[in-house]
């Protein structure tokens, strides 16, 4: 199979990342086909491309003319049989439940044509786990977007020991072709890379507030203000390869002995959640919300991440 041979997409699940990656190829010009349980998640799910869309143009990322044809290429259904029967591509997007994506998996292994590439949006699921009970082996993997998907241009590509080179090798030419950055990992480990980073740094950031070195609101401002900047442009082994690697040894000849390197979850964690406080979802985390800052929040960063990429569009 090769990649002008992919004309038709599916995507399961139009929920936060779905809609999103449904977007995105839809705006490349595929025809998709969005599947959900309801139609009232999958009316949702429409309503949210077309006001992402309407963002994107005041932005200057597209044109206004491109909304229109771009919600015509997207076709939303209930029925499974639908989404399959012409897809090459499929991209399951459903929620982080393995004995759930396993079931889809194996229906959509069933359903589909033969050449057809069966993908997973997971944050931490193996390839070889979610096709444990599909037959095409050689035709799953995974491929992991950040969210939203329609900003930020990462998308891991993690296979199993039986995906075939040619199942990678056209998965990644076809994200490049729709504005896509994939990132082929070696081979498949739980969590992947991104999600592996942003652990160990939430880790080690729960720890010092723990620790009483530094409020939550602290640490976010020293992020934000230093090498959460830098790491935008350049990635850590860049950025210390500047450096040397005599100095970032001789800092950390004493640093590691300070640092968290528990396997167990962190006690301060497991505290927030028992207590309810669970962020955003509940008003109270680390952080007291309510609408207004949260829309503040959310605005720094869309803001933030439409500069960025129109940047990236130059």
């Amino acid at each position: 199979m090769n990649l002008d041979e992919i004309l038709h997409i599916a995507v399961i699940g139009a929920g936060l990342m779905g809609h999103g990656i449904a977007q995105e190829f839809a705006t490349a010009g595929y025809t998709v086909h969005l599947h959900d349980i309801t139609d009232e998640k999958l009316a949702t799910a429409r309503a949210q491309i077309e006001k992402n869309l309407h963002l994107l143009a005041e932005n200057g990322i597209i044109t206004a003319e491109k909304i229109a044809p771009t919600l015509q290429r997207i076709q939303t259904t209930t029925d499974l049989a639908v989404v399959t029967e012409n897809a090459d591509f499929v991209v399951e997007a459903v929620t982080e439940n393995l004995p759930l994506k396993q079931q889809i998996f194996a229906e959509l292994d069933a359903m589909c044509q033969p050449h057809t590439i069966l993908a997973s949006n997971t944050t931490a699921l193996m390839p070889s786990q979610i096709g444990a009970q599909a037959k095409r082996q050689d035709k799953i993997l995974n491929t992991h977007y950040f969210n939203p998907p329609y900003l930020i241009p990462l998308v891991e590509l993690i296979r199993s020991p039986k995906t075939s080179d040619e199942t990678v090798s056209v998965t990644a030419a076809l994200l490049s072709r729709v504005g896509k950055t994939p990132a082929i990992l070696e081979r498949e480990s739980l969590g992947f890379v991104g999600p592996r980073l942003q652990a160990a740094l939430i880790r080690e950031a729960i720890f010092i507030v723990e620790q009483g070195i530094a409020s939550a609101e602290t640490v976010d401002i020293v992020v934000r203000n230093s090498f959460g900047r830098r790491l935008s442009v350049a990635g850590p082994f860049e950025v210390f390869e500047l450096a040397g690697w005599d100095l970032v040894l001789a800092a950390f000849e004493e640093l590691y002995r300070e640092l968290n390197s528990s396997t167990e979850i962190n006690p301060l964690l497991r505290e927030m959640v028992e207590a309810g406080k669970l962020g955003v979802k509940s008003q109270e985390g680390f952080y007291q919300w309510d609408d207004e800052n949260l829309r503040a929040l959310r605005d720094r960063m869309n803001r933030a991440l439409i500069q960025q990429a129109k940047a990236d569009s130059i």
